[in-house]
């Protein structure tokens, strides 16, 4: 061998041990980025929690006291437990792939239902709230039936359902309110989910409660029910479902009919928030639910996502919302901030999809 060839050979061999070493870099940070792919896979409500962990803590540093004083952290709690309620109910929906832009108009038909039932038709508190309930659910299964009976898509089928129910909400109850003044002479049931328990400073409302019970139910029978499989199984795939032997139809009904059920006591809980019965109030909760569901890690494409993770995305929107406004900063930041929250939401869901396709 000649040294021309020996110092060729050198070069060579220096070449390949240099490429081998940048291929292992490669694979190793390619190996980084999906394990973190598929770890945001498995727990989707990972990212909400850490942005959640972050803006409080954000907000602590530029607060102090201010933000981490009890009355203030359960103050978070008591403003987002309606959207809250509602967005349990929404994300039920979406976990199937569809979406219902019914939610808020059901909920407040459903307050005005019982209000009308108890103070122009005289009727039990108890009575009227029950009627209150059953009407949300009836709403649900008519939402229901359209998406699964007749296979209209979801998003027109619960924006047509919101015009006729938004209309029958302000014909039926003549666009009057119940003054909150004649709810405590008659009826303090229905401020029940308003009254406030006072634990060393942080203010608890039965609303709050009810909310963080909704979440914690519904969270178990998604993970250990049959029918909570079947829920992730139709919003993966339906027509796999079907071959499986899921019975899409009634699981799509039970699911919007539930949902139903969810609004219309939110719009029992919405009565204590507010103390009246209006049919104005709620206007935004179909969108503010939305935005909870999707910062929460809920796959809008269905099948991926958790409750809890709806529950971190409503608190995100709760903590800018107070800790704007304890900086004296114009609301519209808060608009501004969580729209950016919601786009990257969606990203980070497009590419942690990249994983199953």
């Amino acid at each position: 061998m000649t040294e021309s060839t020996a110092i060729s050979t050198d070069q060579t061999s220096q070449k390949l041990g240099a490429n081998e070493k940048v291929a292992s870099f490669d694979n190793q940070s390619r190996n980084f980025i999906s394990s973190i792919q598929h770890t945001l896979h498995r727990t989707p409500s990972l990212v909400p929690l850490i942005v959640l962990l972050l803006s409080i803590t954000v907000f602590g540093v530029l607060l102090g006291g201010k933000f981490f004083s009890p009355f203030a952290l359960t103050l978070i709690l008591q403003q987002v437990a309606i959207v809250g309620i509602v967005g349990a109910a929404q994300s039920l929906v979406i976990l199937t792939a569809g979406i219902d832009l019914s939610v808020g108009a059901i909920m407040v038909l459903s307050s005005v239902v019982m209000g009308q039932m108890s103070f122009r038709y005289g009727l039990p508190p108890e009575v009227a709230i029950g009627i209150g309930l059953c009407c949300g659910t009836l709403l649900g299964y008519i939402n229901g039936w359209l998406v699964a009976v007749m296979r209209l898509p979801p998003f027109i089928v619960t924006l047509g359902v919101w015009q006729i129910v938004l209309a029958t909400n302000f014909l039926y109850s003549a666009n009057e309110t119940i003054r909150s003044q004649d709810i405590e002479k008659s009826a303090s049931l229905f401020h029940f989910f308003g009254e406030r328990i006072n634990i060393g400073g942080a203010i608890f409302t039965y609303g709050v409660i009810a909310f963080v019970l909704i979440v914690a139910i519904l969270t178990y029978i998604l993970n250990n029910t049959a029918w909570g499989r079947h829920v992730y199984a139709v919003g993966d795939d339906p027509e796999a479902a079907e071959l499986a032997g899921v019975e899409t139809k009634k699981i799509l009904i039970s699911v919007y009919m539930i949902a139903g059920l969810i609004c219309a006591f939110a719009g029992w809980a919405l009565i204590g928030r507010i103390g009246s019965i209006s049919p104005t109030s709620g206007q935004f909760a179909n969108i503010e639910s939305i935005t909870a569901v999707v910062i929460g890690g809920i796959s809008l494409f269905g099948g991926r996502g958790s409750i809890m993770g709806m529950l971190f995305g409503a608190l995100i929107v709760g903590v800018f919302s107070l800790g704007l406004r304890l900086m004296g900063a114009d609301p519209q930041w808060t608009y501004l901030l969580i729209g950016v929250l919601i786009i990257g939401a969606v990203a980070i869901d497009q590419w942690i999809r990249k994983i199953s396709s």
